[in-house]
């Protein structure tokens, strides 16, 4: 079943998020009687965020880099049970866990446990709420499914010790298996009417077929050995190691793809939808749960598309009246500082120009690589990947470069991925010493939602003039949600292609071959674009409460503090949290 909690993350600049779908398994015994105190609820959330990290080994190592800190001596090396069984008993797992949750006495705990209790509660409700439709999971996607994203985790997979290597091994060795796996539910779900349409499937097959193409100069062959130059091992104990990863690869890892390719080229044709999810028997239903999960909202659908139409109008009218004033602004070219020669000096500037209305980055340092160009034409323009909660002094950021970047896209996307985006939110969550198993709550429109509206500041840290700056900023804003639009449009109201063209027609685009690109990246994944905006706006019409509230008192640093010590949680938590910090 999918997780409660978030996995190992990559966090995307645009449209892409991880979601990898692994087991949770609830050990602990029913309580008959009612627990009191933040001790034993402490025990009890030090056991399930235990549980939850040695479920799948991944998870755990890029959660930790040493398990043995939070008590964790001992797991199994697995990548965790994906199957349809475990999908199906996803719900009666998490009712399970909200009955053991409600024997804690909410009013005997501390203020920090009580903020946990609340999330945690609102969580199991969330995913409680999806579990009610266990086929309607696609993790078999093509930019943000399994066989796109865990290659770069793999590459990434970090040796602190050689037990590390071992483990990493291990995992290879079962990669077959783990896909064999994957590939059963999905003749499960063409057998229930629920298989991806050709046109997504064939993108997955050609990703697998990029993968597989030179397996002799696979890049998880040179990663593992440079990796292996961290550790103290003699010539010889590198070169075993070389050689076993090499047979591992060639045995499992590329014969995994393989069989994906080969299973899923079995069922194409099985797709009986190829549009929206409200085509599906239950999928307008499944999409009302999966946008309560993505942005941690409890507003209706229809109330969504209102709140992003409404805010779509003040951002055309902030553009408007810019234009009205200084026409000019229309054509004029963007020259962003000279100072931003690089990548680096970007961040460098980021970190700097953003305290005056951020508190002061915690001591780390970014690292930015360019993703291997067999995965390049799969994956997001860049993402960030989550360091550790009990070592993030190293963080780094991947830049695709199948994509022509303008100098501005690259300073608002590193803004969005470095400062005081994803690897800011994440360290500085971690320093102001977020309880472990808050690290792991999963809310999408939190973390994707501040990266936008960071993202969004950024183009006033750019050098340009402020005017500029506003201009490009809100018709940013306005074409994002366009996109959160389409999403709702073409997955609860059945927008077919000419709805799309009208839509988009309506605000000056009609580019054919442009809209239907759109429209393919809203299909391969339903409701991804609201994390972005929805979780955006959310923050934006807080702060405007904020400073409404307050007015010249009001503090941008100690409002994004707030934001930051609350840690993923529903805006409503969000909210509660802000104000009471501000008051």
């Amino acid at each position: 079943m999918k997780s409660i909690f978030k996995k190992y993350r990559i966090f995307f600049a645009a449209a892409f998020l991880l979601a990898l779908f692994f087991c949770f398994r609830t050990l602990f015994p029913a309580f008959q009687l009612q627990h009191k105190g933040s001790e034993s609820f402490n025990n009890f959330i030090s056991r399930l965020f235990a549980d939850e990290l040695t479920s799948n080994t991944m998870n755990l190592h890029f959660t930790l880099k040493d398990p043995s800190s939070m008590g964790i001596d001992s797991y199994e090396v697995t990548f965790g049970d994906f199957s349809t069984k475990s999908q199906k008993s996803s719900a009666k797992n998490l009712e399970h866990l909200q009955k053991e949750l409600s024997h804690y006495s909410y009013r005997a705990l501390d203020a920090q446990n009580k903020l946990t209790y609340k999330i945690l509660e609102d969580t199991l409700r969330r995913q409680r709420a999806l579990a009610e439709y266990p086929m309607y999971e696609e993790v078999v996607t093509p930019s943000n499914g399994v066989t796109s994203q865990l290659p770069i985790l793999l590459a990434e997979y970090p040796f602190y010790r050689k037990q590390d290597v071992d483990d990493y091994l291990t995992l290879l060795a079962q990669m077959d298996t783990y896909f064999s796996n994957i590939l059963s539910y999905e003749e499960d779900k063409a057998k229930a009417g629920l298989f991806m349409s050709d046109k997504k499937c064939m993108k997955v097959i050609e990703g697998c077929e990029i993968f597989t193409q030179h397996p002799e100069d696979n890049f998880l062959l040179s990663t593992f050995s440079n990796r292996l130059d961290t550790l103290n091992l003699s010539d010889s104990e590198k070169e075993e190691y070389i050689a076993k990863n090499k047979q591992v690869i060639a045995e499992h890892v590329i014969p995994a793809y393989s069989e994906m390719i080969s299973g899923l080229t079995k069922l194409l044709g099985c797709g009986r939808n190829d549009w929206g999810l409200c085509n599906y028997e239950d999928g307008k239903s499944y999409y009302e749960a999966l946008v309560a999960y993505n942005t941690g909202t409890d507003f209706t659908v229809d109330e969504l598309f209102q709140q992003i139409a409404d805010a779509r109008q003040e951002d055309v009218d902030i553009c408007t009246t810019i234009l009205a004033s200084n026409p000019k602004l229309a054509s004029m070219d963007i020259k962003l500082d000279s100072q931003f020669t690089d990548e680096n000096a970007m961040i460098d500037h980021l970190k700097k120009a953003i305290t005056k209305d951020f508190p002061k980055a915690c001591d780390t340092t970014c690292e930015i690589t360019h993703v291997d160009e067999s995965l390049s034409e799969y994956l997001a323009p860049a993402f960030y990947i989550t360091a550790p909660i009990d070592d993030y002094s190293t963080n780094r950021i991947y830049i695709n470069n199948a994509n022509n970047y303008t100098d501005l896209y690259y300073f608002t996307t590193l803004a969005h991925e470095g400062y005081p985006g994803h690897l800011y939110q994440t360290i500085q969550s971690y320093d102001y010493g977020l309880p472990p198993i808050r690290s792991l709550f999963n809310y999408p429109a939190y973390t994707e939602g501040w990266a936008t509206y960071v993202e969004m500041l950024a183009y006033y840290y750019a050098g340009l003039p402020k005017d500029q700056a506003s201009l490009l900023q809100h018709n940013q804003a306005a074409m994002l949600s366009l996109y959160a639009s389409s999403d709702i449009g073409i997955h609860y109201y059945g927008w077919k292609k000419a709805d799309m063209q009208k839509f988009w027609k309506n605000f000056g685009i009609d580019d054919e071959t442009a809209i239907d690109s759109i429209t393919d990246l809203v299909l391969e994944d339903p409701g991804n674009y609201l994390k972005y905006y929805v979780g955006y706006l959310q923050f934006r019409q807080l702060r405007e409460t904020c400073e409404k509230k307050y007015g010249d008192k009001f503090d941008a640093s100690a409002f994004h503090e707030a934001i930051l010590r609350t840690g993923p949680a529903p805006f409503s938590i969000v909210e509660e949290q802000v104000k009471r910090a501000l008051r």
